[in-house]
C-alpha cells in the first residue's frame, strides 16, 4: 500500500477564521445559527463529517480509530467569524425567522449574537436572477469597480474582527445557465480583458470568486453557477496558491441518487428510467421558477446518473435510460422541500421492477454541515500548500470540479474514500486500498 514518508507541512490553525457568503439566506443561517447553538451547547453538529467523522488508521487489526477533528489541525469552532453580503439589509436573525427554518426558541437563545450579523451591500444583476429584487446592493458601477469594493469589504471586516484567515463560501442564488466559452473565460488574459471591458456575460458570482482568490482566500461555490469552475480561474487559483472548490452543494435528492446509483451498479441491475421531481417553497425555488435558473441547476443534476452508470460501457443496462428532473415552485412547502423519484429497474431475465423514494428533506438543514465542513477543509486545505482545484472535496457537491482532461466521479462512497484518503496523505499516514489480502497470507 501507497506510504507517505512525512507529514506535509500544515501551519497552525489556532487564531480566528472568517467564513465570508456571498447570500445570507436560508443556507447561511441556518449555518450560522446552527454554528452558535453548538458553541453555546444548545444543540449537536449532527451531519458535520469534521465534527462527528472518524477514520479508520492503518490495518483493521491494529484498531486505530480516531476522531477527524482530532487527527487533522482544523480550526476551532470557537473561533469562527461570520460574515457575508446580501441584497436585502435583514440582519442574520431576522433572515433566519425569514427563512423559517429553525424554531424561534432555538434562535431567541442566541439572538444577540445573530442580530450583531449584518449583510455587506451586495453586488447583484437582476439578469442572472430574475425572480429577485434586491435592495441592499452596492451602487458603483463596472466589473473592476465591483471586485475592488468587493475586496476591501473584505480587507475591511478582516481587520475589524482581527481575522488571522478567511475563506468564502457561495451560498446565494443560482444563476442563469452559462457556457464557458473560451473566447471569454479559456485563459486568465482574455478574462480579464473582457473584465476591464465590462463583458456583459459576467455573473456575479465570477466576480466574488475573482475577488476572493485575489486576496488569497479560498472559495467553494454552493450553487450550480460558472463560477469559479472555467480555466482562466483555475489559472488564477494557481497563481494565487488558493483552493477552490465546486459547484452545488449535494444535500437532497441528488444525495440520494449517489448512495442508491452505485448500489444498482454494482449488483449489475438495469435501469429503464429515473424520473425526478421536487416541490419546495423557499427563495431558491422562487428563483427557479424561472427557466433560466431551472437550466443551470437541470444541468447539475442531470449528470450525476450517466458518469455513475457509464451508459457507453452497459448499453444493456442503462443505454437506453430515461432520466428526467423537475423543480416546481410550491410556497407553502417553505424551505420543507419533498424531493419524489420514481425508478424503473429490471433484474435477473430482465424482469420489471419498480422503486420509488419519497424524501421529506429540510434543504438548508443538509446544507449547513456541509457549508462548516468546506469552511474548515478549505482553511487546513490552504495551510497545507494545497491549490487549484480540491478533487478531494467533491463528496460534498452535486456537480464536482475536476481538471477539464478528467471526468468527474459522483458515486458518494469514491468520494468518500477520497477525502479519507487525502486526510491520512496529509498527516502521512497509510493509505488505505481495502485489498486485505495480507490479513489471510499465512492461512
Amino acid at each position: 500500500m501507497p506510504v507517505i514518508d512525512s507529514p506535509a507541512k500544515i501551519d497552525d490553525s489556532n487564531g480566528s477564521l472568517g467564513v465570508l457568503m456571498p447570500g445570507l439566506g436560508a443556507v447561511s443561517t441556518t449555518f450560522i445559527a446552527g454554528t452558535l447553538a453548538i458553541r453555546n451547547g444548545f444543540s449537536s453538529p449532527i451531519g458535520s463529517i469534521t465534527q462527528m467523522g472518524s477514520l479508520r488508521l492503518g490495518k483493521r487489526n491494529e484498531n486505530r480509530e480516531v476522531n477527524i477533528k482530532d487527527f487533522v489541525p482544523l480550526t476551532k469552532l470557537d473561533n469562527l467569524v461570520f460574515g457575508g453580503w446580501d441584497i436585502f439589509d435583514d440582519n442574520c436573525y431576522e433572515a433566519a425567522i425569514n427563512a423559517g427554518v429553525i424554531e424561534k426558541e432555538l434562535l431567541e437563545q442566541i439572538k444577540p449574537e445573530l442580530s450583531l450579523i449584518k449583510p455587506m451591500k451586495a453586488v447583484f444583476d437582476k439578469k442572472f436572477v430574475k425572480k429577485l429584487d434586491g435592495t441592499h446592493i452596492k451602487s458603483v458601477k463596472g466589473h473592476r469597480a465591483r471586485i475592488d469594493a468587493l475586496r476591501q469589504d473584505i480587507r475591511d471586516f478582516k481587520e475589524k474582527n482581527k481575522l488571522d484567515r478567511a475563506v468564502m463560501i457561495w451560498c446565494g442564488s443560482t444563476e442563469i445557465y452559462q457556457e464557458p466559452h473560451d473566447s471569454v473565460y479559456g485563459s486568465l488574459e482574455s478574462f480579464e480583458n473582457a473584465l476591464d471591458d465590462d463583458n456583459i456575460a459576467m455573473a456575479p458570482s465570477i466576480l466574488y470568486a475573482y475577488a476572493a482568490l485575489k486576496e488569497g482566500i479560498p472559495y467553494a461555490n454552493g450553487a450550480p453557477n460558472l463560477s469559479v469552475d472555467f480555466p482562466a480561474m483555475y489559472s488564477l487559483a494557481a497563481k494565487e496558491k488558493t483552493p477552490i472548490a465546486g459547484k452545488d452543494f449535494k444535500t437532497g435528492q441528488t444525495l440520494m441518487k449517489t448512495i442508491l446509483a452505485p448500489g444498482f451498479k454494482a449488483r449489475k441491475l438495469g435501469i429503464d428510467g429515473w424520473f425526478s421531481t421536487n416541490i419546495l417553497g423557499n427563495r431558491d425555488g422562487e428563483v427557479l421558477d424561472d427557466p433560466e435558473s431551472f437550466k443551470t441547476k437541470e444541468v447539475s443534476k442531470l449528470g450525476v446518473l450517466e458518469q455513475i452508470l457509464e451508459p457507453e460501457k452497459y448499453p444493456e443496462l442503462y443505454g437506453d435510460l430515461y432520466h428526467k428532473v423537475r423543480i416546481n415552485y410550491y410556497p407553502p412547502r417553505g424551505d420543507n422541500k419533498e424531493g419524489w423519484d420514481n425508478i424503473d429497474i429490471k433484474g435477473w431475465l430482465g424482469y420489471p421492477m419498480q422503486i420509488k423514494v419519497d424524501f421529506l428533506c429540510r434543504d438548508s438543514i443538509l446544507a449547513a454541515p456541509i457549508v462548516l465542513d468546506l469552511a474548515l477543509f478549505l482553511d487546513l486545505a490552504k495551510r497545507s500548500g494545497m491549490h487549484g482545484i480540491q478533487e478531494w472535496l467533491s463528496f460534498y457537491f452535486k456537480s464536482p470540479m475536476c481538471k477539464p482532461d478528467l471526468y468527474p466521479v459522483h458515486d458518494l462512497f469514491a468520494q468518500k474514500a477520497k477525502l479519507e484518503n487525502t486526510l491520512r496523505h496529509l498527516m502521512g499516514e497509510t493509505l488505505i486500498t481495502y485489498l486485505g489480502l495480507d490479513y489471510y497470507e499465512d492461512d
